[in-house]
């Protein structure tokens, strides 16, 4: 089994996370979706089944889209998505094997970065940095690693570890904390919420030069 791949659960991944969070991770990233303007390129890493395709084209039609996913099952959910007008481009690979001479407008990447050790975090981080385009906005939500408060966050993270290396090969044995990485970059918060108990946050970035 490939690293990070989610072949395997591809169908039930989405009833999965709403058993668990109920609808916790889809509002992380509905909710940002205001940001995204008419006309704009869009690169998705990880996008997983591709729900959010539908959730983006309730809103604009008129969008390249760029979707990139290691899992060919997730890859196919994703096509079967109806995406209005927005025009989709589909890749199955790794994000780090995925060479594009494009600049977007804007990243979305959803519970991308759990997935890394921080070797391969801080190695796809700088690849993405360096696809956005100057004052271009960076839509990230993940799970949170701060559970001063919620011993309960803390068993979970490693219970959600152990079965998803299992189940999907996934390398990383505890989270890396990608905040300080966009403040090294100079990227400005825009937006930032909580969701289930501060165990999930979402932030709107800007890169600022």
């Amino acid at each position: 089994m490939k690293t990070n791949n989610y072949d395997f659960i591809a169908s039930w991944y989405d009833v999965l996370s709403r058993i668990v969070f109920l609808k916790s991770q889809v509002n992380a990233q509905k909710e940002q979706l205001s940001f995204i303007k008419s006309d704009q390129k869009i690169l998705i890493v990880g996008g997983g089944t591709g729900w959010i395709l539908e959730e983006i084209a309730k809103s604009h039609d008129d969008l390249q889209i760029t979707f990139v996913e290691i899992s060919a099952n997730m890859i196919q959910l994703a096509k079967q998505r109806k995406c209005r007008n927005n025009k989709v481009s589909f890749v199955h690979l790794p994000i780090e094997k995925f060479n594009d001479q494009e600049s977007y407008d804007v990243l979305i990447t959803a519970f991308l970065f759990d997935n890394f050790a921080r070797n391969r975090a801080e190695i796809v981080f700088e690849q993405l940095h360096n696809t956005l385009k100057e004052n271009g906005l960076w839509l990230f939500s993940d799970f949170s690693n701060n559970h001063t408060t919620s011993r309960w966050q803390y068993y979970l993270l490693k219970t959600m570890y152990f079965f998803f290396e299992k189940v999907a090969s996934v390398e990383a044995k505890e989270l890396v904390t990608m905040y300080p990485y966009f403040m090294k970059n100079n990227y400005a918060v825009l937006q930032k919420k909580q969701y289930y108990g501060r165990f999930i946050d979402a932030f709107v970035f800007e890169k600022t030069i």
